[in-house]
C-alpha cells in the first residue's frame, strides 16, 4: 500500500505521506516550514478521513480493536514502546533519505520499493 501511495504521490508532494519523513526533510532544509507545516496538516487530516471510511465499512473490528489505536503489548514497559518507534522512525527517515539521496545513480534509487520496507519490521 505504501508503494502505492508513494508511487501516486511522487509527482505531487514527493511522495510525502508521513509527518516524520516531512520533518526529517524539513530539519535538512529540503523543505520550506510553510510546505513542511502543510504537508504535515494534510497527512494528519487524510488519516483521520482514512479512519472515518475504516470506521464505516469495519465498526465491529474498528470498535473491538480500541479504533485502531496502537498498545504496548503486555510484557513490555511504554519505554520499550517508545524506543521501538524512535527506532522504526529513524530507518524509515533513514531508508528514504538513503533513496532520494540526489549523489546515487538513478539505477540504485528504488524509492518507492524501498521506502515500504521499515514498515515490515
Amino acid at each position: 500500500m505504501i508503494f502505492a501511495l508513494v508511487y501516486c504521490t511522487a509527482g505531487i508532494s514527493g511522495g510525502h505521506i508521513n509527518p516524520a519523513v516531512t520533518f526529517g526533510l524539513f530539519l535538512a532544509r529540503k523543505l520550506s516550514l510553510t510546505r513542511a507545516i502543510f504537508y504535515i496538516i494534510m497527512q494528519c487530516l487524510g488519516a483521520i478521513c482514512g479512519a472515518g471510511v475504516v470506521k464505516g465499512f469495519q465498526q465491529g473490528l474498528y470498535m473491538g480493536n480500541g479504533g485502531g489505536a496502537n498498545v504496548v503489548a503486555s510484557g513490555y514497559t511504554k519505554g520499550d514502546g517508545l524506543g521501538a518507534e524512535i527506532v522504526g522512525t529513524f530507518i524509515l527517515v533513514y531508508t528514504v533519505f538513503s533513496a532520494t539521496d540526489a549523489k546515487r545513480n538513478a539505477r540504485d534509487s528504488h524509492v518507492p520499493v524501498s521506502t515500504p520496507a521499515p514498515s515490515f519490521l
